[in-house]
């Protein structure tokens, strides 16, 4: 009875993931008139679209590391091939969909127990996971705001005028991770919850693999913003990590709108808006939604392999 339960419940799940996706789609095109979507893709350059899904590709093969680095991080293991499954679908799910207590964690607990990994082991994999996830935004935006501060839009109403105390704050918080590393041994007890830092070897990775994963994030939208654009790749970089964070703040599923609405802001004195909504619409279709195309059939396939199994 229980293993019924179990699996009706992870059908269920499986379900309304798909549910969700297929209305995250819905809401972006919703906003756009189809002809102007074929146009503003038929005008972006077929290499450059290659170069985008390339990056794509690589960037969430980089986000693997995630994982691995949990699995090292608690002294378990586990097969690649399983770590690489479930943080490609759990990742696509977190990106696309957002919630990702709801989505990529929930994903990571379906996968990882019926492998045998306890739950507190999962649970502790999930937090690490997320902590990584800061850190690579921490380190990178840090650097760029604040050697290559850019001026924030009076619109964010934010209470600096430039990202250079961001920077400034968020690379504070990097030197606080890595000297805990160092100094602290003993377990931390946060809200009810234990903590441990992680080593400084595996500290120093996880800020490696989570920046890396951001800068080629960032290479995808650059890739297929227009030729002409005299945006450098770095300055670029500073503007998507910021428009970016306020998409994750806001907790919208993949940032929808808000993302948007920071590029457009400080974008639109230099590329024309429409021009720019083909770009980001291209870079919504080849970051999110195919990897959404493929997560959902892998998921759709491990249920159904699960449940003849079960």
């Amino acid at each position: 009875m229980l293993k019924k339960l179990q699996l009706n419940f992870g059908t269920l799940f499986a379900l309304l993931l798909l549910v969700l996706s297929v209305g995250a789609i819905a809401q972006e095109l919703r906003e756009y008139n189809y002809r102007d979507i074929l146009n503003s893709l038929a005008a972006i350059p077929k290499s450059r679209l290659s170069w985008a899904i390339w990056l794509t590709a690589f960037g969430y093969l980089v986000m693997i590391g995630y994982d691995i680095l949990g699995f090292s991080y608690i002294n378990r293991s586990l097969a690649w091939n399983k770590i690489a499954l479930t943080n490609f679908i759990s990742s696509v799910f977190s990106n696309t969909i957002g919630f990702a207590l709801l989505t990529g964690s929930a994903i990571r607990y379906r996968f990882y127990t019926s492998w045998g990994v306890s739950a507190l082991s999962v649970a502790q994999i999930i937090a690490f996971a997320n902590f990584t996830f800061w850190l690579g935004m921490f380190a990178v935006a840090g650097l760029v705001f604040l050697t290559n501060p850019l001026t924030i839009p009076s619109q964010l109403h934010l209470p600096f005028a430039t990202v250079r105390p961001l920077g400034v704050i968020f690379l504070l918080l990097i030197a606080a991770y890595l000297l805990g590393s160092i100094l602290v041994k003993k377990i931390l007890i946060i809200r009810g919850h234990e903590f441990r830092f992680p080593s400084f070897q595996i500290s120093l990775v996880q800020i490696a693999v989570s920046s890396f994963d951001w800068i080629l994030a960032a290479a995808v939208l650059y890739a297929v913003l227009p030729i002409n654009t005299s945006i450098s790749y770095l300055d670029f970089l500073g503007i998507y990590l910021l428009a970016m964070f306020a998409g994750v703040v806001s907790n919208v599923p993949g940032g929808l709108g808000v993302f948007e609405t920071v590029i457009l802001l400080i974008l639109s004195p230099q590329v024309s808006a429409a021009v720019i909504l083909g770009s980001l619409l291209a870079y919504r279709a080849i970051y999110y939604f195919l990897p959404l195309l493929l997560a959902a059939g892998l998921l759709g396939f491990f249920e159904l392999r699960f449940s003849r199994n079960n």
